[in-house]
């Protein structure tokens, strides 16, 4: 019985993940050497990717967004993060996947690493993804500032890679490539194989069939 409950603990694994998720690649390590203002005349889209090919098969759920940011100047609101896609062959933000949520607990204003939660967002490799930032007041009535480092990030499967793109209204973008690479996070969980959920089922209906030959 001991046994059977390690077993079933292994195979539960991935689910008791699944609220924190794994930290898949980060770049908030480095010193940082530059920012960007965030306003609703001022969007930057931060490219991250999973290497496909073989690298990495696993299909992920992705669970929070951290951003490193310097404090804030004027009065800025609604500091807004969302997951966008990559069109084919590369280019700009095209298909916005959904917006992530802020942890309640911090302020983006006063500045440091702020965590954005996700709910219901795929992340396939061989896909390419942008963490896209904007807010609701433009930049003159005040600014969230995105701090930023050099160099792509690369833990050999998850990229931060050394390509943004800025907009001043979230439909027309600019590209800048190998200058500033926005410092972030990236926590995700592998989403598991069908397998794991029936030897999940079989493994738990087994502790309840000996607790019914016990009772007998």
């Amino acid at each position: 019985m001991k046994n059977l409950i390690i077993i079933i603990i292994v195979l539960m694994r991935p689910l008791f993940l699944h609220a924190q998720g794994i930290l898949e690649v980060s770049n908030l390590g480095k010193s940082p050497t530059n920012s960007m203002a965030i306003g609703n005349d001022s969007w930057i889209a931060q490219a991250f990717y999973v290497e496909g090919g073989g690298a990495d098969t696993n299909i992920y759920n992705l669970n929070s967004v951290q951003l490193l940011l310097d404090a804030a100047s004027g009065s800025p609101s609604n500091l807004t993060v969302s997951i966008y896609t990559e069109p084919f062959g590369g280019g700009p933000p095209q298909t916005n996947l959904g917006a992530l949520t802020l942890n309640s607990s911090m302020d983006p204003i006063a500045g440091g690493i702020v965590t954005y939660n996700a709910s219901g967002i795929t992340i396939v490799p061989g896909n390419a993804y942008f963490v896209v930032a904007t807010a609701a007041t433009s930049i003159a009535q005040g600014a969230y500032q995105w701090s930023s480092s050099t160099k792509e990030t690369d833990n050999g499967t998850w990229v931060i890679d050394d390509v943004y793109y800025n907009s001043s209204d979230g439909s027309s973008w600019t590209k800048t490539i190998r200058q500033d690479v926005f410092q972030m996070a990236i926590y995700a969980t592998p989403i598991p194989e069908p397998q794991i959920y029936a030897l999940l089922g079989l493994s738990l209906a087994y502790v309840g069939f000996r607790r019914f030959r016990r009772s007998k």
